[in-house]
């Protein structure tokens, strides 16, 4: 672990700030909005600062453990930090601040709860990608989902009302499967800590492994869901639709919280032997495929829809299948190909949605209709950060889109069906460029009539301020890529590393290699079995 003991303590701070800023900004709700605005946006600022410093504490490449109450693991509750949840708390904390400044414009006003909603989003979110142990990531998840219950709904309004039901109940499925999965998990292998689960689970009695596995299956179904794999897609559309702008950009983070899981799970706690073989294949064989199909699925959604808000939607999910189809290689090369397009990804689909708006609320009869409609105010500007933002999400230079896909089409020439992978991968980036396309000609290059919209004296001009920067990030993270993809590749190598991460949590108690098969006093295959526990 780190040498500093103030680096360590701080791992704690992105989940106590934004749980604190919360509760503050439920007792201010009564109050003017410029000060729920002032302590929202200074308590999110001061997250970036803090998710930045962590990230650069761990230049030493360790991975470490922060836990509560100074309980040894895996007795006791563990926040582990490394590169990859520094990474994800980074991209977080910089969504949250560009989507807050955002909503800022006036979005805020249209429900009193939304600043403290807000929070508890970030605490869930910035939880689970801290967490240790499955039953924790459950209670985040609850915490995150709750949370976005509430922002799906503000605003209020019919469509978001039946979209949040179908939110609602979509969840609650996954949220009582997940608890099923805990179950089988703990029955069988005795401990819920990711460090402690990869080290017992290659040791599981032969008799337990098929329990084993079925509980990781549905965890992966869980992890699916949450990512919007198809068939468990359904849900996506409607809600992030029908949602408010600001609220579906800072849910482009959400479907990356499904694919970190899958990579926390099945590449950290099941990864570099530390399960039995057929526990570690798992996942693979259903991944890539499933991927594959969400690429098409979205692909076809995008060519098929008549509204912008849509159009945004189902580039999210044919997103998360490219990001997904390199996460299914569970190789260094394709974890590093999978986190270059899950940053780019997140800040891409972010702008779409707030570009989306800024052309709907200007648009004052036909809204995000894709028909012709009257000429929109700043419609050259608009329209250029329409154009930048395609070329972002369909993945054509200079943005980095391009390269995300690059490295993903390399990290999977020697995979198995590669010719399918690749020729799904390059048809669907040609079928989103003339979705997009025709959605741009619709707006901008058919437009006939009086200009409607605010004009730039009376507009609001810090979102468009917002989106510019969103597709600033998006060039600079091209314009850096071999810097980035260097740290990125070394993020992947830890993430893939199960050993230095049980050394971290455990200490001296980790032991990768028992000598003989262990198993629980709940064991159901063998239940006079004695237990032995990893050393013995």
């Amino acid at each position: 672990m780190t040498d500093a003991p103030l680096a360590t303590s701080w791992i704690i701070a992105p989940t106590i700030l934004p749980a604190i800023t919360a509760a503050v900004l439920i007792l201010l709700r009564q109050r003017d909005i410029s000060i729920q605005r002032f302590v929202s946006l200074s308590s999110t600022a001061a997250l970036v600062v803090i998710a930045v410093f962590l990230y650069l504490v761990l230049d030493d490449g360790e991975t470490d453990a922060y836990r509560l109450g100074a309980w040894p693991a895996p007795f006791g509750i563990a926040l582990v930090l490394d590169r990859l949840s520094a990474t994800m708390l980074v991209l977080t904390a910089g969504l949250a601040l560009a989507v807050l400044l955002y909503a800022m414009a006036g979005w805020d006003r249209h429900g009193r709860h939304f600043h403290a909603l807000f929070h508890f989003q970030l605490l869930g979110l910035n939880g689970a990608f801290l967490t240790g142990d499955i039953f924790n990531l459950f209670v985040f998840f609850e915490v995150m989902l709750i949370a976005s219950y509430g922002l799906m709904l503000h605003g209020g309004g019919a469509k978001r009302l039946r979209a949040g039901f179908q939110y609602v109940a979509i969840n609650l499925i996954a949220s009582s499967l997940f608890l099923i999965a805990i179950g089988l998990i703990y029955g069988t292998v005795g401990t819920l800590n990711f460090a402690d689960l990869a080290v017992k689970a290659r040791a599981v009695a032969e008799g337990d492994q098929a329990l084993l596995q079925t509980g990781v299956l549905l965890l992966l179904l869980v992890f699916a869901l949450k990512a919007a794999f198809v068939p468990l897609h359904w849900w996506l559309p409607a809600t992030y639709a029908a949602a408010s702008a600001p609220v579906a950009a800072l849910f482009a983070i959400m479907t990356k919280v499904g694919a970190y899981a899958i990579i926390r799970v099945f590449g950290t706690v099941f990864g570099d032997g530390a399960a039995p073989a057929a526990l570690g294949a798992v996942a693979a064989p259903w991944v890539v495929p499933a991927a594959l199909v969400t690429i098409a699925v979205g692909t076809i959604g995008l060519l098929g829809t008549r509204k912008l808000f849509n159009l945004a939607a189902f580039n999210t999910i044919a997103s998360m299948g490219v990001l997904l189809v390199a996460v299914g290689q569970f190789s260094v090369d394709g974890l590093t190909a999978a986190l270059y397009y899950l940053v780019h990804s997140t800040i891409a689909g972010a702008a779409l949605f707030l570009i989306v708006d800024l052309i709907a609320s200007r648009r004052t009869v036909k809204l995000d209709a894709l028909v012709p409609g009257n000429p929109i105010s700043q419609a050259a500007v608009i329209g250029a950060l329409f154009f930048l933002v395609a070329i972002a999400v369909v993945g054509l230079p200079p943005l980095s889109g391009f390269i995300g896909k690059l490295l993903v089409l390399d990290a999977t020439y020697e995979a198995s069906k590669a010719w399918l992978i690749w020729a799904t991968i390059l048809v669907s980036s040609l079928m989103m460029t003339i979705a997009f396309a025709r959605a741009g000609s619709t707006v901008f290059w058919k437009a006939e009539g009086q200009t409607t919209g605010p004009k730039w004296d009376t507009a609001a001009v810090t979102p468009i301020i917002v989106v510019a920067c969103l597709v600033g990030a998006s060039l600079m993270f091209a314009v850096f890529a071999g810097p980035a993809v260097r740290a990125l590749y070394a993020t992947a190598e830890q993430a893939l590393d199960t050993q230095t991460y049980v050394r971290a949590v455990l200490g001296d108690r980790e032991n990768v290699e028992p000598e003989r098969p262990i198993t629980t006093p709940n064991t159901m295959s063998d239940p006079s079995a004695p237990t032995i526990s990893p050393g013995e």
